[in-house]
């Protein structure tokens, strides 16, 4: 079973290693448009099977958007590291109202 730490990793070879006909080196092909616009899509099919019975089909929309996101962070030079590093901060924040940062509507 492959973890998000190997898939991860998968991601960064092919970007550095293109592999004709993959659908990871056509997106980084395609640019940041193309990754942004398969991101908000995936978002959206999330949403959408959240709302459905079908856990099965949640669990496939999750693990779509996921591989999105890494191939964005991939794309911006972000790792899964950083992203752990930065939930790591925040542990036992979010449990304590009055740690929480303060939400400011934009």
């Amino acid at each position: 079973m492959q973890d998000i730490d190997e898939l991860y990793q998968l991601i960064l070879n092919r970007k550095a290693n293109p592999k004709e006909g993959s659908y990871t080196d056509y997106l980084f092909t395609k640019g940041l448009d193309k990754i942004l616009k398969k991101v908000g899509e995936e978002s959206t099919e999330v949403i959408v099977a959240a709302k459905n019975d079908s856990d099965d089909e949640f669990i496939y929309e999750v693990a779509d958007l996921t591989y999105h996101v890494l191939v964005l962070m991939a794309n911006r030079g972000i790792s899964v590291d950083q992203i752990k590093r930065e939930l790591a901060e925040r542990e036992g924040l979010m449990s304590k109202t009055k740690e929480r940062r303060d939400i400011q509507d934009l």
